[in-house]
């Protein structure tokens, strides 16, 4: 099975995770991956919040502000016209527990911060204030197919907007005895800006297409373990690509089986 390819054109990407702190820091070591050391994931301030809400967030959000800033810093883009596609498997795992913890006590009395951080669009809604963005948003969820899921719906808003669209993936882990059940081992998040049309500032173009067979891997125990360990990391195979201009195709896991395969060109 394979679909006929959507292109779009790759103008700025970003990342955090463990031992990679931005992209530009990141590409050396995934184009060279035996250079790769895990290392603790740095969580950075959201300075781009006012005070009040800097307050009330938590990695998942930190996390999403902070590589969706690098995106669309690299691609020279206005964050505040950026239609945006925010996608994770899961939510705010910390804020999950607080609420579980709530409902168990004797008095079940929930916070409204905790409340409406808890739905699936806050990292969109922080996001919009931040930035001051009023340009279209998604918020979606595809388990682990979800940053291929977040890919083909930035790629499809691009198109059809004619126009581009920021792409943030991210998820990171619950507590116990959450992470019993849904183990996520690290935090990760990845951002891209996607273009209908080659400029300036185009880094490659992407062709995506439903396809079968087997997702790619990073190829290194240490890559592999970063990928497997979080949703948002099925990323690494495409990044790699990048870091080392291999034109692919790298197929990424989607839904029911299938792929997302996605063929680099310099065009």
């Amino acid at each position: 099975m394979r679909s006929e390819p959507l292109s779009v054109y790759l103008e700025g990407i970003g990342l955090l995770g463990p031992g990679l702190n931005g992209w530009s820091a990141s590409a050396p070591l995934l184009a060279d991956p035996g250079r790769y050391t895990s290392a603790a994931l740095a969580v950075p301030v959201p300075d781009c919040l006012p005070p009040a809400e800097r307050r009330r967030v938590g990695t998942q959000i930190r996390l999403t502000l902070a590589v969706g800033r690098e995106a669309v810093t690299q691609a020279q883009r206005d964050a505040a016209s950026l239609a945006n596609v925010f996608s994770a498997s899961s939510g705010d795992g910390d804020n999950c527990h607080a609420i579980c913890e709530a409902l168990a006590d004797a008095d079940r009395l929930i916070s409204p911060t905790r409340f409406h951080n808890s739905v699936h669009n806050a990292p969109a809604g922080y996001w919009g204030i931040a930035m001051k963005c009023m340009a279209p948003s998604t918020s979606l969820c595809a388990h682990d197919g979800s940053f291929a899921a977040g890919l083909l719906e930035t790629a499809v808003q691009a198109r059809s907007n004619n126009d581009a669209a920021l792409l943030v993936c991210c998820d990171a882990p619950y507590p116990e005895p959450l992470h019993g059940v849904r183990p996520l081992a690290h935090g990760f998040a990845v951002a891209l800006v996607l273009a209908s049309a080659p400029g300036p500032r185009t880094l490659a173009r992407l062709d995506l297409a439903l396809a079968s067979g087997l997702p790619s891997h990073p190829g290194t125990a240490a890559l592999d373990a970063l990928c497997q360990g979080n949703p948002a990391a099925r990323a690494l195979p495409l990044l790699q690509a990048l870091a080392t201009q291999h034109p692919g195709p790298i197929r990424l896991p989607y839904l029911d089986g299938c792929t997302l395969a996605v063929t680099l060109r310099r065009d």
